[in-house]
């Protein structure tokens, strides 16, 4: 059985899961199983190292049946366990066969955090998403390669280690699966030309490689002799039916210095655009967060969420920073346990600017009032439900946003939720007629601007 380093640990990593699961003591599974690895795998016959003489002569009289058990049912082949201590492998005159650590790329991992489950789709992303999700489902079998482009901060970077993470905890855990940036490709081949690597030529360490996530392809442009040994790899693999998923600042007719060779081979596969986020997937995005850092979202008023989704939703990586400063100043500076949007605004006001901070702050301060004066929630302001009262403080939002601020239709119908300028428009007109003969309305429409004032 021909085993990669990465293949074994794998292996192990899913067995020790399982054994963890089944021992049911952890005391006993700290003390004997954590610092255990496979030494080989040779025929039908797996070397298993642990920490000393005792846990290894306690693995063969006690644990041998559940670790045999975890390994046949991974791989569902029937292996001889043997156990040795650390001291039996240094003192060991015959030598042990084991798989060589791959000489590339030796500090390439997925980040296990970044996945599926944790990405907040909205309309920007979404296809990019279930592209994401097709593939991890059916690597190398459905489009090749996918090709992911938009500005930076946008989550290209998440949906690769997405990609990878998934096929190894449902799709094929023994696949090979190799993350990397352009830059680290580049600093290989400078380093095989140079002759710095001494065994295997990385034509060859690429041949062992499933699924390729390369990450932020232009970085390759005006390489000609890197570019030429990618083109090889990259057709090799197409070729072999291995999956290979790329990413770039722009789609591929826009890269400038690459191969046209390049550019052609990578329009045919599937190409997906991630756009900026809608404020209302920059809101979903602001409360996972939240919540992932343990904090209660109470704690935050809703116009401080709305804020930030609005200030910072050209780029996803932004506005978790901003959230990030948020939490580091109410903990470290103010210390507050009610975080209104007046604390959000200092707390942000390194990162903006008190200029673009007052112009941005008039939009949600106008949906702020507009809410507090129907005793509603901006939340509701912004959403969808579409009932009477809440639909006409809606459309008179929206109507005090344009003849206050002139601020663009499409603008004020992405603040509320997506939607587009027709509707934004139909409801401007409605209030512009309803102020016409309805006195009432327009008594509160003067109120709403004495308070906006204030």
């Amino acid at each position: 059985m021909n085993n990669s380093i990465s293949e074994i640990t794998q292996l192990w990593n899913k067995a020790l899961a399982i054994i963890e699961d089944r021992l049911g003591d952890q005391r006993v599974f700290d003390t004997f199983f954590s610092e255990s690895y496979i030494e080989s795998i040779n025929a039908n016959r797996i070397e298993v190292v642990v920490n000393s003489n005792l846990a290894a002569t306690l693995m063969r009289k006690n644990y041998y049946e559940i670790v045999s058990d975890a390994i046949t049912e991974l791989t569902e082949s029937n292996y001889e366990i043997t156990f040795i201590s650390r001291e039996e492998v240094k003192n060991n005159s015959k030598p042990v066969e084991t798989v060589k650590k791959p000489i590339y790329f030796q500090d390439a991992t997925l980040n296990k955090n970044l996945t599926f489950d944790n990405f907040v789709v909205g309309n920007f992303n979404r296809e990019a998403y279930q592209a994401s999700v097709l593939i991890a489902q059916n690597p190398g079998k459905k489009f090749n390669p996918l090709f992911i482009h938009s500005h930076s901060g946008l989550g290209k970077t998440h949906l690769l280690h997405a990609i990878g993470n998934c096929v190894n905890n449902e799709g094929n855990p023994n696949a090979k699966i190799l993350y990397i940036t352009a830059n680290d490709f580049v600093e290989e081949y400078i380093k095989y030309v140079r002759g710095d690597k001494d065994s295997e030529s990385l034509k060859s360490f690429f041949k062992g490689v499933d699924i390729l996530l390369l990450d932020d392809i232009q970085f390759l442009a005006d390489k000609v002799k890197t570019e030429e040994m990618f083109f090889y790899i990259y057709s090799k693999m197409i070729n072999d039916g291995k999956q290979v998923v790329i990413t770039s600042d722009r789609q591929p007719n826009e890269l400038k210095g690459l191969e046209e060779r390049l550019v052609t081979r990578f329009s045919q596969g599937l190409v997906m655009e991630i756009k900026e986020p809608d404020v209302q997937t920059c809101v979903e995005i602001l409360k996972k967060k939240i919540v992932a850092n343990g904090l209660d979202l109470n704690n935050f008023d809703d116009s401080v969420i709305y804020f930030l989704a609005d200030k910072f939703s050209k780029n996803v990586r932004e506005l978790e920073g901003a959230l990030n400063r948020l939490i580091f100043y109410v903990v470290s500076i103010k210390q507050v346990d009610k975080i209104t949007l007046d604390v959000a605004v200092e707390a942000v006001q390194s990162l903006t600017g008190s200029k673009m901070v007052v112009t941005e702050l008039n939009e949600q301060k106008i949906i702020n009032v507009v809410a507090d004066y129907y005793n509603l929630t901006p939340s509701q302001l912004v959403g969808k439900i579409r009932t009477g009262q809440i639909a006409l403080a809606r459309h008179i939002a929206m109507y005090l946003i344009r003849s206050t601020l002139d601020v663009p239709l499409k603008k004020i119908g992405t603040v509320f939720g997506g939607k587009d300028h027709t509707t934004v428009m139909n409801a401007i007109s409605k209030v512009e007629n309803m102020l016409k003969t309805d006195e009432q309305l327009k008594t509160a429409l003067e109120e709403l601007k004495k308070r906006l004032k204030a």
